[in-house]
C-alpha cells in the first residue's frame, strides 16, 4: 500500500508492507475466513500464514467491507457515486464489489505510488480473471498518472503526499467533487509525516461536497504491545508516524472533527468484532482452525481501530453506531495507586525463564519450580523441555536448569498445564498441550530425589513419571486450574475448567484425593460458574476462589466464585465486587489476609493494561493499581506469565510472560520481576 513520499529505502519498505498485507489476506481467504477469489490472482502463489494472522486480516477486511457496503446502501438512490482508495496497493476490493454486482452507478479510483500502480496495471492486463472484470481499459490517454482507465475503474500512480499533483490527476481521471464519495485509507496515513496526512484529511473535507472517510490504523503506542509493534515497523524502515500525535481513538476523532469533518465515529477492533459481526459469523470464524492465541488476538484488536467520518451527507453516515450492545469500559480507571516493578537481580543466566504458557510454583520457602511453556532455548524459540528452579541463597535469587535423573524420561514440552506441590520433593502435573490440536497429555509426577539445599543450591534433579490413574480422561485439557481443597479434614486437588482439542471451553470439574491421586465423587451445590478457561484459582480457607477467565464466546468474564465446604459436600457462592471487576483473563492470583490479588492479564475495553486488582473478600471492595515499569529497559507483558507470592516478605515474583505479538515478532520478558505489595496489603 502506497504511503508517504516516493524514493529511497523508506518508500520501498512502506510499499513492502502492502505486499505482505496482500499475502496475508490471500492466506486468510484460502483458509475460508472470507470469500475472495481475486486476491490470489493479484498475489500469485499463496503462502500459508498462522491462525492469528488470519483472524487479524479477517477482522480488518470485515470492517472495510462493512463500511463500504453500508456507504453503497445508503447512497443507492444517487445517480452517481465514487470510491477513492488511497494507497490501494494490491487490494482486491474493486473486483469483489464488481463481482457482487454492488457497483451500480459507481466509479472506483485507486491511487498508489507510480511504480505500484504500474505493477498492478500490468498484472491486471496479463491476468484474464482480472482484465475481464475491468473490461476495456485505456491508459495514458487521460493523463500521465493514469495506469488503467476502465468504465468504472481508474488506477492512478501518484504520491499521496503531493496534494496539488493528486488533485490534478483525479480531475483528469474524471473524479467529480460534487457526488457522494467514499475515501478509504487502510494503514496508509500513518506512514506519512503528520503534517502531510493532516493536510490530506483536510483536503478531502474541503474538496468534496458529500464525503465519507474510512480509516483503519494502529494506536496505543506506549503500552507493552504497542512498543513491540512500533519497534517492528521501525526495523522495517516504515515507522508509524501518526502514533505520537494521535495515540488513541479520541485523538483520532478530534483530528477529523478539527479538519473539517462534521460526523466521526471510532471503535477498536475488539468492539467491532463483538458489536458489528453477527454471533453466528463470530462462531464460524472461531471454529475454522485450531487456535490458542487469545491474548495476542485481543491485544492486536485493541491496537487497531476503524474510523468513519462524513460531511455533507443526508442523513449522516454512521456505520459504526449500529448494534452497539457491549458495555464499554473506556472511562478512566478508579486507580488506587501504583506499584513499582523491580527487575530481580538473578545470579547466573536467566535465559531459561524467558517463556510463556509455563507454570511456576513454590516448592519450599526458598525454591520456585518453573516448568513447560514456550520460550528461548539454545538461541531458538521452541517448546521448553528443561525444568528450572529459582533458589534464594544468601539473600539473592539464583537460577538453575534442573538435571534429569533419567534422560529418557524428559519433560514432554507441554504448555498451559498446572503443577501442584504435594511436598518439597514431589509435584503433580495435570493437563497441558503441545499444540492446539493435541492435548492428549496425561498426568505426570515430578519427583525430586535431590532437592535444593543452602550448601549446594545447584544440586537439583528431577524424575518425571507418567501416571495412569482412573481420573485420566478429564485431565486431557489445558488453560485450566488445579487447586488444593480440604473436605472432611482430608486434602483433595480440585481441577476446574479449561479447554480441550474438541471443546473450546469447559465448565466441569473433578476432585482427586491426595496422596494416591484417585478420583473422588463429592457433591457440589449452588450457582454453577459459566464455563471458562485462562481464569485464576486460589486456595482459601479450605475452598477455592475462581476469578475471571475467557468464556464460551471468547469474551473475558468478571465473575468471582467461592467454592466452600458445606454439610454434605461443597457449595458455589458468588462474590459480589464493587465497583464491578473489569473482565479479564490470562492473569494470576493470590490470597493474603482475606484479600484476593489479581495480577496482570488481558482485558479488552480499557485504555491501559491490567496491573494488580485487590478485592476485599469481606466487603467486596475492588481497587485497581497500576504497575510502574517505566524504568525497565524492555516492555513488561503480564499475560501468559506466572507469579509466586512470598507472604512473609509481601513480595510478588513475576516470572516469564509475553507471546507472539501478531506479525510483529515474539516478545519474552527477559527477567523475573519483583513487586513489593506491603503498601497495598496494609492500606485498606
Amino acid at each position: 500500500m502506497g504511503r508517504g513520499r516516493p524514493g529511497g529505502q523508506r518508500s520501498a519498505a512502506v510499499q513492502g508492507t502492502g505486499s505482505s498485507s496482500a499475502v496475508s489476506k490471500c492466506s486468510a481467504a484460502e483458509r475460508g475466513y472470507m470469500q475472495d477469489r481475486f486476491v490470489r490472482l493479484l498475489v500469485g502463489r499463496p503462502r500459508r500464514r498462522a491462525a492469528l494472522i488470519h483472524r487479524g486480516y479477517y477482522v480488518r477486511a470485515r470492517a472495510v467491507d462493512h463500511c463500504v457496503q453500508d456507504f453503497l446502501l445508503k447512497t443507492q438512490s444517487h445517480p452517481r457515486r465514487q470510491i477513492l482508495s488511497l494507497g490501494a496497493g494490491l487490494d482486491s476490493l474493486y473486483f469483489r464489489l464488481k463481482d457482487m454486482d454492488l457497483l451500480h452507478c459507481t466509479v472506483m479510483y485507486e491511487v498508489d505510488f507510480p511504480n505500484v500502480a504500474c505493477q498492478k496495471a500490468t498484472l491486471i492486463r496479463r491476468t484474464e480473471g482480472l482484465s475481464a472484470v475491468v473490461g476495456d481499459a485505456g491508459a495514458e490517454a487521460v493523463g500521465v498518472t493514469t495506469a488503467i482507465c476502465g468504465k468504472d475503474y481508474r488506477l492512478l500512480g501518484v504520491d499521496l503526499s503531493e496534494l496539488p499533483k493528486l488533485s490534478v490527476a483525479l480531475d483528469e481521471a474524471g473524479l467529480d467533487n460534487e457526488v457522494p464519495t467514499l475515501l478509504i485509507a487502510e494503514v496508509v496515513l500513518t506512514y506519512m509525516e503528520n503534517s502531510r496526512s493532516d493536510a490530506l484529511i483536510e483536503w478531502a473535507a474541503e474538496h468534496f461536497s458529500h464525503a465519507c472517510f474510512l480509516l483503519y490504523e494502529q494506536m496505543h503506542p506506549e503500552d507493552p504491545f504497542g512498543r513491540v509493534m512500533q519497534q517492528h515497523f521501525i526495523q522495517l524502515n516504515s515507522a508509524l508516524r501518526s502514533l505520537s500525535q494521535y495515540p488513541d481513538c479520541e485523538a483520532q476523532q478530534r483530528r477529523f472533527l478539527e479538519k473539517g469533518w462534521t460526523e466521526c465515529s471510532v471503535m477498536d477492533m475488539n468492539e467491532f468484532f463483538t458489536c458489528c459481526i453477527p454471533e453466528d459469523e463470530q462462531g464460524r470464524v472461531q471454529a475454522l482452525e485450531p487456535f490458542d492465541e487469545y491474548e495476542e488476538w485481543h491485544l492486536k484488536c485493541s491496537h487497531y481501530f476503524v474510523l468513519t467520518a462524513s460531511k455533507g451527507m443526508e442523513p449522516s453516515w454512521t456505520p459504526l453506531l449500529s448494534n452497539m450492545t457491549v458495555p464499554h469500559h473506556h472511562g478512566p480507571l478508579r486507580l488506587a495507586g501504583s506499584i513499582s516493578a523491580l527487575a530481580c537481580a538473578v545470579q547466573s543466566e536467566a535465559v531459561g525463564l524467558r517463556r510463556y504458557g509455563h507454570h511456576s510454583v513454590l516448592m519450599k520457602p526458598d525454591a520456585i519450580l518453573t516448568t513447560g511453556g514456550f520460550g528461548e532455548e539454545n538461541g531458538q524459540h521452541c517448546r521448553m523441555r528443561n525444568v528450572h528452579v529459582l533458589i534464594k541463597h544468601a539473600g539473592s535469587w539464583k537460577t538453575r536448569c534442573v538435571k534429569k535423573e533419567n534422560p529418557d524420561k524428559g519433560w514432554d514440552g507441554r504448555l498451559y498445564h498446572t503443577v501442584s506441590c504435594l511436598s518439597d520433593s514431589l509435584a503433580l502435573v495435570v493437563g497441558g498441550r503441545t499444540s492446539p490440536s493435541n492435548a492428549a497429555l496425561g498426568m505426570l509426577w515430578l519427583r525430586f530425589p535431590k532437592m535444593c539445599n543452602d550448601s549446594d543450591p545447584g544440586d537439583v534433579t528431577v524424575e518425571p513419571v507418567r501416571l495412569q490413574p482412573a481420573a485420566e480422561p478429564p485431565a486431557l485439557r489445558w488453560r485450566h486450574s488445579t487447586t488444593e481443597v480440604i473436605f472432611k479434614g482430608e486434602k483433595y486437588l480440585f481441577t476446574y475448567g479449561g479447554r480441550s482439542a474438541v471443546q473450546p471451553v469447559l465448565g466441569d470439574w473433578y476432585f482427586l484425593h491426595v496422596p494416591e491421586i484417585s478420583r473422588a465423587m463429592i457433591p457440589v451445590e449452588g450457582p454453577v460458574p459459566e464455563g471458562r478457561h485462562s481464569h485464576s484459582a486460589c486456595s482459601w480457607k479450605g475452598g477455592v476462589l475462581i476469578a475471571g477467565g475467557l468464556g464460551a464466546a471468547e469474551q473475558p468474564l468478571n465473575s468471582v466464585f467461592l467454592l466452600r465446604e458445606a454439610e454434605h459436600g461443597f457449595r458455589w457462592r458468588v462474590i459480589e465486587t464493587h465497583p464491578a471487576l473489569i473482565p479479564r483473563y490470562s492473569h494470576t492470583a493470590h490470597v493474603h489476609d482475606e484479600k484476593l490479588m489479581l495480577v496482570g492479564g488481558v482485558w479488552c475495553h480499557s485504555l491501559c493494561v491490567p496491573g494488580i486488582t485487590v478485592i476485599d473478600l469481606m466487603t467486596g471492595l475492588c481497587l485497581d493499581y497500576t504497575i510502574n515499569a517505566e524504568h525497565l529497559e524492555w516492555p513488561l507483558m503480564l499475560h501468559n506469565h506466572s507469579s509466586v507470592f512470598l507472604p512473609d516478605e509481601k513480595e510478588l515474583l513475576l516470572i516469564g510472560g509475553g507471546g507472539n505479538c501478531f506479525s510483529f515478532g515474539t516478545h519474552l520478558n527477559p527477567n523475573p520481576i519483583s513487586l513489593n505489595l506491603s503498601s497495598i496489603l496494609t492500606s485498606h
